[in-house]
């Protein structure tokens, strides 16, 4: 959303949705998209390590394919000699797989794809949200913020119970970070960050630099529900349909 003409990866490459080892995106030599690639010389794939590796390997087989035209030696480049600068980090989401183990999800890791031995790392160590115009105060919050979560992310905060060796090490989450409320915890998480909603609903800016992240849809929908509450206005529901049934009892996907 921040990037003009942007597209996801499987809207751009034709990723197919359930992807394995032997997978191909749906790139031909005579097609536009095709047509478009060949004239490519960088390709920015931004949050990559979200995907499953086995995405990034179908694309790497198509552009050796579709590069054959223009560079018969493109199939035995990486993505057919074309640049790719995959973004992302992984501390963040790491690719979803359902009821899997740990095992299987390392294994889904970009890292351990083939295509991580011709992969050069650069570290972007420089946090722009210290140099966006904010007074001292809040670049100094946002600077010990942000050492605090890499510090989460790297490990090396202590952890509250040294001795336990069997499950998943717990950190102390400073109390300035905390939010807390006894009575509707869920509604002073909202104040705090939509503080004057009603008066400021309409304010683009407001809303735009405001969000809650939550690891789970069900706690999203109580998020939603607390600020519609808060809405002046009645409120609406839009229903979408998989399908529809027409008069002659034809299935219309």
């Amino acid at each position: 959303m921040l990037l003009p003409g942007r597209r996801t990866a499987h809207s751009r490459f034709h990723i197919p949705l359930k992807v394995d080892e032997y997978s191909v995106a749906g790139i031909k030599h005579g097609n536009e998209l095709g047509k478009l690639l060949k004239q490519a010389s960088l390709i920015i794939w931004d949050e990559a390590p979200m995907q499953h590796r086995h995405a990034a390997e179908s694309v790497d087989r198509s552009l050796r394919d579709i590069m054959t035209s223009v560079d018969p030696e493109s199939a035995s480049l990486p993505f057919g000699g074309i640049i790719i600068i995959f973004g992302g980090d992984f501390r963040q989401i790491l690719p979803v797989i359902p009821k899997a183990s740990r095992a299987q999800v390392v294994s889904a890791f970009l890292n351990s794809s083939k295509i991580w031995d011709h992969c050069r790392v650069f570290l972007l160590e420089k946090n722009m949200r210290l140099s966006s115009g904010k007074i001292e105060q809040e670049k100094h919050e946002i600077a010990e913020f942000s050492r605090w979560v890499l510090d989460v992310g790297n490990g090396t905060l202590p952890n509250v119970h040294p001795d336990d060796i069997i499950s998943d090490p717990k950190v102390m989450i400073p109390d300035k970070f905390l939010i807390r409320a006894r009575e509707n915890p869920l509604k002073a998480v909202v104040d705090v960050v939509y503080p004057d909603l009603t008066k400021n609903i309409k304010n683009a800016d407001y809303l735009r630099e405001r969000s809650i992240l939550t690891p789970m849809n069900a706690i999203v929908g109580d998020i939603n529900s607390c600020i519609l509450d808060q809405v002046p206005g009645k409120e609406h529901s839009y229903f979408s349909q998989d399908s529809l049934v027409d008069s002659e009892g034809d299935n219309n996907e």
